[in-house]
C-alpha cells in the first residue's frame, strides 16, 4: 500500500499528540498497529526509529517519519512483485488463480508430486471465498502463514 506524502504528513500530524513536532517509539507501535495491522515490540519500534533519526533524540521528527514510511513502501513494493512472479508461476491455466491441477504441475516440477485431492485440501485451507482455487490476495495470505 503506497500511500502519499500528503497522507503520511496528515498520519503523522494524527500520531503527534502534544504537536511538538516529534513522534517517539511507543506512537510508532500505534501507527503500525493502526495502519498495517501490525504488532511489533518496543524494542523493534526502537530499531526502527534509530534507523531514520539523524538527529538521535530517539524521537522521528516529520521529515524522518516520512523516510521510514517510503522505505517501508518501497520494501512492501519489492515484496509484492516478488509474490506476483512466484504466483505467476503457479497460476499457468490463465484464469487468474491458482486452481488444484495447477498447483499440482508446478508442484511437480519442483520434485514434490502431489495428487489433484491433495492440491485441493492444500488450497482449501487458504480459499477464503470458498471458490476451489487461489487468488492473487489468497497466496499472499499463504505465503504469509
Amino acid at each position: 500500500m503506497v500511500a502519499s506524502t500528503s497522507e503520511l504528513k496528515t498520519l503523522f500530524a494524527s500520531l503527534d499528540g502534544d504537536a511538538d513536532g516529534r513522534i517517539s517509539a511507543a506512537e510508532l507501535r500505534v501507527c503500525m498497529r493502526a495502519t498495517l495491522g501490525e504488532d511489533i515490540l518496543a524494542a523493534e519500534a526502537e530499531a526502527l526509529v534509530a534507523s531514520v533519526d539523524a538527529d538521535g533524540d530517539g524521537l522521528l521528527c516529520e521529515a524522518e517519519f516520512l523516510k521510514l514510511a517510503l522505505h517501508c513502501d518501497a520494501e512492501e513494493e519489492e515484496r509484492t512483485r516478488g509474490l506476483r512472479d512466484a504466483f505467476r508461476m503457479y497460476e499457468m491455466e490463465g484464469k487468474g488463480c491458482i486452481t488444484p491441477a495447477s498447483l499440482g504441475r508446478m508442484l511437480g516440477r519442483l520434485g514434490n508430486e502431489r495428487g489433484v485431492g491433495e492440491c485441493r485440501a492444500m488450497i482449501c485451507r487458504f480459499d477464503l471465498d470458498g471458490d476451489g482455487v487461489l487468488s492473487f490476495d489468497e497466496f499472499r495470505i499463504m505465503m504469509s502463514a
